[in-house]
C-alpha cells in the first residue's frame, strides 16, 4: 500500500518479546522510508498469557512490563543511530551508533502505547510519543492521563494522548442508538457468558478490566456516560466502547474528551467500510474536517484535521 498512497499513515503493532529490538529498529526505519514518513508504531506489550505463550513469552504482568522497558531502551538507541552496550534482565545488544537507513521521521517513527497499569504508565511516561486509552467516561479518562502526565514529568518528558474509540453515527439519535442495538441484536446470553468466563480465565490486562468493569456483561447497563455505549465489550476483548449520536452530538462528546486532553482519536466501526463512510459524510463536516484540497474551517479542524502530525484516523 506505501507507494500507492501519499497522506494515509499506519499505524503498526511491535510486539516486545517477539522480536530482537534492533532488528526491529531497522524494520521500521526501512518501512519508514518506504511510506515516506507515515510510519506509526503502536507498542504492545500484551496482556492475553494464552496467546503470549504462542509467541514464546512466559512472563507475568510485571516481567512483561520491564522487558518493554528494556526492549525500548534499545530500539529507541538503534532507531535513532545512538551508541547502546546494555545488558538486562531480559535483554541485551552491543550497537556502535550506526544506522546506514534511517527513517524519514526522527529521530524516529512516533511511538503510541496503551497500558492501564502502574507498570503501563511507567513505561509509556519514560519512552512513548502518545499514550491510548480505550474509551472510558471523560472523568476516568482524565484521571489516567493525570497520571501520565505526572510521570513523565518525573521523567522530564511530556506526552501526547489519544483515544481508542468505535463510532456508531446517524442523522438522528434515535437512528444511531437503533443501530446500536442491531449491533447486538443477534448476541445470545450464552455468547456473552463465553466471553465473560474467556477473559477471567485469560486475560492479565489491567485495561481489559477497566472495560469490562463498565459493563459487567450486562444487557441493562450499556449506556456507561452520556452517548458512550458499551456494548461492543460484551463480545470484544480490547476497545469495547462507542460514541452513539447524531453528529452534532458525537462531536460535543469529542470535545469533551479533547478538553482532558486527547488530541489523537483513532476510530472504527462494524462493518468498518460502510460506518467510514457515514463517519466521513455525517461526523467530519462538523469536526471542521473536508475532502483534499480543500481549506479546514473552526478550532476542531485545527486540532484534528489532516495538517495535524497524527490526524483523527478512521
Amino acid at each position: 500500500m506505501g507507494p500507492l498512497t501519499r497522506r494515509l499513515k499506519y499505524l503498526i503493532a511491535l510486539r516486545p518479546g517477539v522480536v530482537s529490538p534492533g532488528f526491529a529498529a531497522r524494520q521500521a526505519a526501512a518501512l519508514d522510508r518506504i511510506l515516506e514518513g507515515r510510519l506509526l508504531l503502536n507498542i504492545v506489550t500484551g496482556g492475553n498469557p494464552t496467546e503470549l505463550a504462542e509467541d514464546g513469552v512466559f512472563l507475568d504482568h510485571a516481567a512483561r512490563y520491564r522487558q518493554t522497558d528494556e526492549f525500548l531502551q534499545i530500539w529507541r538507541a538503534v532507531a535513532s543511530g545512538q551508541p547502546i552496550d546494555f545488558k538486562g534482565e531480559h535483554l541485551s545488544a552491543k550497537s556502535p551508533g550506526k544506522l546506514y537507513y534511517p527513517s524519514v521521521q526522527r529521530p524516529y517513527p512516533p511511538l503510541y502505547f496503551g497500558g492501564a497499569s502502574d507498570d503501563g504508565i511507567a513505561v509509556a511516561a519514560r519512552h512513548t510519543d502518545y499514550y491510548l486509552t480505550w474509551g472510558e467516561p471523560p472523568a476516568a479518562v482524565g484521571e489516567k492521563f493525570a497520571a501520565v502526565r505526572a510521570a513523565a514529568a518525573k521523567e522530564g518528558r511530556t506526552v501526547r494522548f489519544g483515544l481508542r474509540i468505535h463510532l456508531i453515527v446517524r442523522e438522528t439519535e434515535a437512528e444511531a442508538w437503533a443501530a446500536a442495538d442491531r449491533l447486538i441484536s443477534r448476541v445470545t446470553d450464552d455468547a456473552i457468558e463465553a466471553a465473560r468466563t474467556r477473559r477471567v480465565d485469560r486475560l492479565e490486562s489491567e485495561g481489559q478490566r477497566r472495560m469490562t468493569a463498565l459493563h459487567g456483561f450486562r444487557r441493562d447497563a450499556l449506556e456507561v456516560a452520556p452517548n458512550l455505549w458499551a456494548g461492543v465489550g460484551l463480545i470484544r476483548e480490547g476497545a469495547g466502547t462507542a460514541l452513539v449520536g447524531d453528529p452534532k452530538t458525537v462531536a460535543a462528546r469529542l470535545r469533551e474528551y479533547q478538553a482532558v486532553g486527547v488530541d489523537t482519536i483513532i476510530a472504527s466501526g462494524y462493518p468498518h467500510l460502510e460506518e467510514a463512510y457515514k463517519v466521513a459524510e455525517l461526523l467530519f463536516p462538523e469536526l471542521g474536517l473536508t475532502r483534499a484540497g480543500e481549506a479546514p474551517v473552526g478550532q476542531l479542524a485545527r486540532d484534528f484535521g489532516q495538517a495535524a502530525p497524527a490526524a483523527a484516523a478512521f
